[in-house]
């Protein structure tokens, strides 16, 4: 029925945002085998050892999920182990050796994952019908692979720039349409705002981002001959707080906020190296400081520097062209330091003017949120709703997460800047569109959450879910989804929307 549903909403609905054709079916493989119960019963069950090899890459990352605490940072499961090469050109036939199998490359020019398979180097034969066994066994999983849909590699690091892990081909006509028109609009003297968000659901080309985001949170005007002034006003108004305030950081009354300030940055995106350093802390360490003075109904809240990183990146793209995760932010212009800076700082206080009933005492915003998408998900898939009353788990241990960091702990950071730019093109995204992001979010998982037989394996699931390889495609679908339940459940629930 509710399969039905779906496919008469979007005949019905040939011009809602976000519409895609039906995805194709793909065979699954190995239905036979039994289903693990739990995430580390399935690491121990499969055949795919992945190693990384550099000792020092994982020293490091042992050390910062050591440092991390379980508000800040997201529960990472043992990670599969990954080999990374360069390569030059992926796409050349397979070797006559089977001991490994290089993956199909899209971009020659970045690092790939070099996954081995087969038998270790150097193992002794003892007879020729051994050496037949081990040819057909590595025979039979190279089949097997090969049967599997091609997707490119993605990074467990999740890779900052727009990536669709689909592996479909670029449709380069259409894009380039996409973006002649956000040109277009940007270019005319007065933008249409109405226009532009029509344009933006479906996502925003990386060129036109950056203005495009300022437009849309109500940073710049939509008259092109004010923003130029607008910018140099706010800026310098922005750094004129830093001279007014930043020194009172070691003063009494805000010595603890500074401090807890300082604890988490570091914890902000700890496996990607363009926030681990220094000059980026500091910024960060500003803006949040800035902020939190500026606003002490609430002060600082952990999570709040979370939602400084989307507009940082985006507005730190429009100046590198390569993927900004290990840019050098020291190589910039100090002007260009400080408008990126500055801007991040009014649209980050423009989103959370919507939502700050999150982070005031108690945080009675995110309470009712949780609340209301526990009301939501009992009228959408009520199997799931009674499935977690059945394991006693509440949906405030999940989704508090969920609604204090916009999904941003469970989606990787490029998805979360494709995410951003639909929020920003509904009237209220961050605050009543997110409920049902979070709602088609959850119900994405079904089948996994309702194979989940008690508290631990169900609570572990819901707060590791597996995003990592998702791109703009997955994300198209999630967004889909989402306002297909908010048409159907437009009154629901009727208390959350005020």
């Amino acid at each position: 029925m509710a399969t039905d549903n779906r496919i008469h909403f979007w005949r019905r609905n040939p011009k809602v945002p976000g519409r895609l054709k039906d995805a194709p079916k793909v065979s699954s493989v190995n239905t036979k085998s039994k289903k693990p119960s739990t995430f580390h019963e399935f690491a121990r069950s499969t055949n795919d050892a992945w190693d990384i090899d550099d000792e020092e890459d994982d020293s490091v990352f042992s050390l910062k999920q050591l440092s991390s605490s379980p508000v800040q940072s997201q529960y990472m499961p043992q990670t599969p182990r990954l080999k990374i090469i360069k390569t030059p050109e992926d796409t050349e036939p397979l070797p006559p050796s089977l001991d490994r199998q290089e993956p199909i490359s899209t971009n020659p020019s970045q690092e790939r994952l070099d996954i081995e398979r087969g038998p270790a180097n150097g193992r002794v034969v003892k007879s020729s019908s051994d050496a037949q066994l081990n040819v057909n066994a590595a025979r039979n999983t190279l089949q097997k692979q090969q049967s599997l849909p091609v997707r490119p590699i993605i990074p467990l690091v999740a890779r900052i720039s727009d990536q669709n892990a689909s592996g479909a081909p670029l449709m380069m006509v259409r894009e380039k349409t996409r973006l002649d028109k956000f040109k277009q609009l940007l270019a005319s003297p007065n933008t249409d705002l109405e226009e532009l968000r029509k344009h933006s659901w479906s996502g925003i080309p990386r060129e036109v981002r950056p203005v495009t985001w300022r437009l849309l949170s109500g940073y710049l005007p939509a008259n092109r001959e004010r923003r130029d002034l607008v910018l140099q006003r706010k800026r310098e108004e922005y750094f004129g707080f830093i001279e007014q305030y930043y020194h009172s950081r070691t003063d009494e009354n805000h010595r603890d906020t500074y401090r807890q300030i300082h604890i988490d940055i570091p914890r902000t995106n700890p496996l990607i190296p363009l926030f681990q350093q220094p000059l980026v802390q500091e910024v960060f360490e500003r803006i949040l400081f800035i902020w939190a003075i500026r606003h002490p109904a609430s002060g600082y809240v952990q999570g709040i520097n979370d939602l400084v990183t989307p507009f940082f990146v985006v507005f730190l793209s429009e100046f590198v062209e390569e993927d900004v995760e290990n840019f050098e932010m020291a190589s910039l212009p100090l002007d260009t330091q400080r408008n990126i800076e500055a801007d991040s700082f009014w649209c980050m206080s423009k989103l959370l003017d919507g939502i700050q009933d999150n982070y005031t005492f108690a945080q009675p915003g995110i309470q009712i949120k949780v609340k209301a998408l526990e009301e939501l998900v009992s009228r959408i898939d009520e199997d799931v709703h009674v499935h977690f009353q059945k394991c006693e788990v509440e949906y405030l241990q999940f989704a508090f997460r969920w609604m204090n960091n916009l999904l941003m702990r469970e989606l990787p950071l490029r998805c979360t800047i494709r995410l951003w730019d639909t929020y920003q093109a509904e009237s209220e995204g961050f605050s009543h569109f997110h409920l049902y992001v979070c709602s088609a979010f959850l119900i994405k998982w079904r089948k996994e959450i309702l194979s989940m037989v008690d508290f631990q394996s169900l609570l572990m699931l819901l707060q590791n879910l597996p995003t990592i390889h998702w791109g703009n495609e997955e994300v198209g679908l999630l967004l889909a989804e989402a306002y297909r339940l908010k048409y159907m459940f437009a009154d629901a629930p009727s208390h959350y929307k005020r």
